[in-house]
């Protein structure tokens, strides 16, 4: 259990742990929205515990607790007017927060690449670079660049996959430090053993830090599996989740089905929220139609995951992408029939709010990833002329 409060400028958490089981328990601080440094605090014993990076995992015996406070960094103070005095530190914007966030997506087909946006409320988001490509596709079947998803690593190093092609066995990779200059692109066979796999799509990648490894699932149509619901599906795609490990994006774990509900399924992106792991993806039911958002829990990143719950968006949706934002969960997704993203928020991820009125992104998104960032690593992109390429409704 957790709730925030703002003190002198300063995010803090306070963090209550009950332990009723012997389970590992960790403290992530992004998904709290705090960045990726936190000073923690004993509440109990009033002792300082130092500083953290990325995540907090106290040790409490079973039948335990502990109450902490997490002090995230302290909230950029408003922008001075012109003329007046300039904030000057660390490089970073006086309009910007220390902790902000950041929008990977593509337009189009995917075929000039990579797309970024920013925002400091999660809602009114404005493009970068332009609103041009920063990262054109080289490799894969057909060299396109969709449904990229943006991961910060707990280093640092921002790592990417995107799918390559409509068809094909391959998912794309790339990694960079400052999201301007990336590593040479690789097509990544993860695939190579199923000959019979039509397509591999909207691949995501998380850290998981209980096995210390990267975790990357995508959906895939096998077509010589799941032949049960082959007829509720569109144009021979019966999709499943399949999924693989790494460590250093060199060497990969076995390819193996990672999420089976019983339909046909694509578009996932994991969760973590209260110590749990929520699956969220679209059910791709076409005879009768679905085309909604659905949810599955695991107590691990890798799963097993059980079965899906109800719809928690309208039809016709899909690429969702999620984080915490304040008190709350939000959940963006694609209205593709409609030509506009949508998000629905909620506190316990089972009451779900419509906001998607308030919701200003750039023109022509298409399904991608949004994450916490620090404010230095959006200084340098903003040089690149974000002005020109602002969403509408926008300053």
């Amino acid at each position: 259990m957790n709730w925030a409060r703002c003190v002198g400028g300063k995010l803090q958490t306070c963090l209550a742990l009950l332990l009723f089981a012997d389970l590992a328990v960790a403290a992530e601080f992004a998904e709290l929205g705090l960045g990726q440094k936190c000073r923690v605090r004993d509440l109990w014993s009033q002792k300082e515990l130092g500083e953290f990076q990325g995540r907090f995992a106290p040790e409490i015996k079973w039948h335990g607790a502990g109450l902490y406070c997490l002090a995230g960094p302290k909230l950029a103070p408003p922008a001075a007017p012109a003329g007046g005095p300039a904030n000057s530190r660390a490089g970073v914007s006086p309009a910007l927060a220390e902790v902000c966030y950041l929008f990977s997506y593509f337009v189009g087909n995917g075929e000039d690449g990579l797309h970024l946006a920013w925002s400091r409320d999660g809602y009114r988001w404005e493009t970068l670079n332009g609103g041009r490509s920063l990262l054109k596709p080289e490799v894969g079947e057909s060299k396109l660049m969709r449904d990229p998803c943006l991961l910060r690593a707990p280093g640092g190093t921002f790592h990417m996959v995107w799918t390559t092609a409509w068809n094909g066995r391959t998912i794309g990779y790339a990694a960079s430090k400052d999201l301007l200059h990336w590593s040479e692109q690789k097509a990544l066979l993860v695939m190579a053993d199923e000959p019979a796999t039509l397509n591999c799509w909207a691949p995501e990648v998380t850290w998981d830090g209980q096995k210390e490894q990267f975790l990357i699932f995508w959906a895939s149509t096998v077509t010589n599996k799941f032949t049960e619901t082959a007829s509720q599906t569109e144009n021979h795609y019966n999709h499943r989740m399949y999924c693989t490990t790494t460590k250093d994006f060199q060497t990969f774990g076995p390819t193996r089905l990672y999420y089976d509900p019983g339909f046909n399924v694509i578009d996932a992106t994991l969760l973590r929220a209260d110590g749990r792991f929520r699956l969220l993806f679209k059910d791709e039911t076409v005879k009768p139609p679905r085309k909604q958002l659905r949810m599955a829990v695991s107590d691990l990143a890798e799963g097993p995951f059980g079965p899906p719950g109800p719809p928690f968006t309208p039809a016709w949706v899909e690429g969702p992408t999620a984080l915490r934002l304040g008190d709350q969960y939000i959940v963006y997704f694609d209205c593709y029939r409609d030509q506009h993203y949508g998000a629905m928020t909620s506190k316990d991820l089972v009451h779900w709010q419509d906001v998607t009125d308030r919701l200003a992104m750039p023109p022509g998104a298409r399904h991608g990833t949004v994450l916490h960032v620090p404010g230095t690593v959006l200084a340098p992109l903003l040089k690149l002329g974000a002005a020109a390429g602002s969403a509408p409704g926008l300053p």
